[in-house]
């Protein structure tokens, strides 16, 4: 991280530096206000992979607090880091000086400059007046039925160990290790030298190392628990990420409910949700990384981006060709892609495991066979994925594709089905790179949503164990170990990666700074539970056919104290009266004559 630093600093002393800068339109005495985003330089002909090489992304700022990334420069220095000095700047065959428009920014004085911040906004406090409900002993942290180790390292940052869920007192294991294991960032721009621009977050520098120091009532609401987390540095020394993970519940709405028409008996559930997050900041973007843990045995991994776009500087009226959108004068944001790689090494109760690929298909039978007489039958075909190559499978929206893991010797009593955890991911574009291309050959994990190989001790890295300036030939990583595709993956002890993301086109929406874009999925139970698992949290409300019969003898309920009416009777008209609503009603919570849970 400390090399990032220093490369800004030889770039504002280089005399060739200096040299395009006076042509793109800043004097020698501004060098100071010029910084640059150093990025690895992936892979480049010219300079091999022998000596390590930075690509300093060039920008300027008028002011100090003005934001770096509305101000690009169009050319690009390259920096040897072995002997510390410039080698080489690429410089685009048409120039765009440096814009001149005002500047657009995101802190309060400048907002308070263009009409100032909402004012209708009123306090919202998270509070647990008896404590948490989950215990740590060291890293092992037990929640409602849970009970798991949390690790961090440089690389994958958060990593989530021997995962298991008393279920009626038996602790069955479901994954033996959980970690985001690498990520890539393509650029569509085909014009050079941005072909370069596709970053291995985690294999380049680490989500580790990028991670934020986390504060109470910003990036964590509510009663919070902070794990830090220790580094080398550059010198050897350590260096010390306070509350680099944030450990936290939140209320996730109705856990389950059901209300009968005819007496309105009703019982209602509500549940929770136990948040385990780091955030990184990799240069321009910020990436909140949530594991989230449900009552029900669900497992939620959720990736938010936030940060600032990467942007190229552009004449007036200059044609983006497609490949970028103008989101402010003179500012072009490429088109990217953001695709992440979660590596799942399973332990369905037990070691040994079995993928399959299930597709929610219409019946093969015509309408009017016997088997489909009306046509209406579908349902759900299931694929083994047997074999490393058979493996190698994408996502289906058409089909509502998943795929399950699954150990075959263990069944369910009623359905007979093996009991198995579901991978349900819906947010997987394809790498739009083209095959052949440069990053197609260094991010050989992101050509398929799914990849299954059977477990190694070290094969942990899905791009390889080296990333930065790898060439691509050969491809390194998971297609190392997929091989010729013939290894058995079937009943063994294996590993499941996933490839899933985002295809961002940018707009000025998403400038200066970019609304939270949220990615999630599911590792849900299926056939793994007698029944519901979460039978046993205690409901908010319930009342039975019974108790309603009986004038609400004996109703259960136990809803919270603390929630209350927006609106008092006859506070506002929060209910549209002319339109045959009546406020007082719903304001005691009746409307006219239901029950009031």
């Amino acid at each position: 991280m400390e090399e990032l630093v220093l490369v800004e600093h030889v770039c504002r002393k280089d005399p060739k530096v200096i040299e395009q800068c006076e042509i793109s339109g800043i004097p020698k005495e501004d060098m100071h206000k010029v910084y640059c985003d150093p990025w690895t330089i992936g892979y480049d002909e010219r300079f091999g992979n022998k000596t390590r090489f930075q690509q300093a992304l060039m920008y300027y700022r008028p002011n100090l607090d003005d934001c770096q990334y509305q101000y690009p420069l169009d050319f690009c220095p390259i920096y040897d880091a072995e002997n510390q000095k410039i080698v080489d700047i690429d410089i685009p065959k048409v120039r765009r000086p440096l814009s001149k428009v005002a500047p657009t920014n995101y802190h309060p004085a400048a907002i308070e400059k263009t009409g100032g911040y909402r004012n209708d906004l009123k306090p919202i406090n998270i509070t647990q007046p008896q404590g948490v409900s989950f215990t740590m002993d060291g890293r092992q942290i037990r929640w409602q039925n849970w009970r798991f180790h949390i690790g961090f390292n440089y690389r994958e940052g958060i990593v989530l160990s021997d995962i298991a869920y008393n279920d009626k007192g038996t602790f069955r294991p479901i994954f033996y290790r959980l970690s985001l294991a690498e990520m890539v960032v393509p650029y569509g721009n085909p014009e050079h030298p941005h072909q370069r621009k596709h970053a291995f977050d985690l294999g380049e520098y680490g989500a580790g190392y990028m991670t934020n120091s986390l504060a109470l009532g910003c990036d964590c609401k509510g009663s919070i628990h902070y794990l830090d987390a220790h580094f080398p540095t550059r010198s050897g020394a350590v260096r010390t990420i306070k509350n680099a993970i944030c450990i936290h519940e939140e209320d996730s709405g109705i856990l389950f409910k059901h209300t009968d028409f005819r007496d309105e008996s009703v019982i209602v559930t509500r549940g929770r949700k136990l948040v385990i997050q780091q955030i990184f900041t990799a240069a321009n973007y910020e990436y909140a990384v949530q594991w989230i843990f449900h009552q029900d045995g669900t497992i939620q991994p959720e990736i938010k981006l936030t940060g600032i776009l990467n942007t190229y500087s552009m004449n007036p009226d200059e044609d983006t060709k497609g490949w970028g959108t103008q989101v402010y004068p003179g500012v072009n944001a490429h088109n990217h892609q953001h695709l992440f790689c979660l590596r799942i090494d399973a332990n369905v109760d037990g070691p040994n495991n079995t993928v399959f690929m299930a597709d929610a298909v219409p019946s093969q039978a015509p309408v009017g066979s016997p088997e489909n007489y009306h046509g209406n039958a579908f349902y759900a075909q299931r694929t083994k994925l047997d074999t490393t190559g058979n493996a190698a499978t994408d996502y289906n929206g058409a089909t509502s594709r998943t795929w399950e893991i699954c150990n075959t010797s263990r069944l369910h009593p009623y359905s007979k089905k093996p009991s198995s955890y579901k991978l349900v991911s819906r947010e997987v574009p394809g790498l739009l790179p083209k095959e052949g291309s440069l990053v197609w050959k260094r991010a050989g994990f992101a050509r398929h949503a799914v990849y299954v190989t059977r477990y190694e001790d070290d094969q942990l890295w899905p791009a390889g164990r080296h990333v930065p300036q790898t060439s691509g030939e050969p491809s390194l990583g998971l297609p190392e170990w997929v091989g010729d595709g013939t290894e058995s993956v079937d009943d063994t002890d294996i590993v499941l990666w996933h490839t899933f993301g985002v295809v961002h086109i940018p707009a000025p929406e998403d400038f200066p700074v970019m609304p939270v874009e949220p990615i999630t999925l599911l590792l849900r139970p299926r056939n793994f539970f007698t029944n519901n698992p979460v039978l046993d949290v205690p409901p908010s409300y319930s009342s039975t056919p019974s108790q309603v019969a009986a004038s609400g003898a004996g109703v259960t309920n136990a809803a919270d104290k603390m929630s209350k009416l927006a609106f008092p009777a006859g506070g506002c008209c929060a209910v549209d009266e002319a339109n045959g609503g009546d406020a007082t009603a719903v304001a005691n919570g009746t409307n006219g004559g239901t029950s009031g849970h």
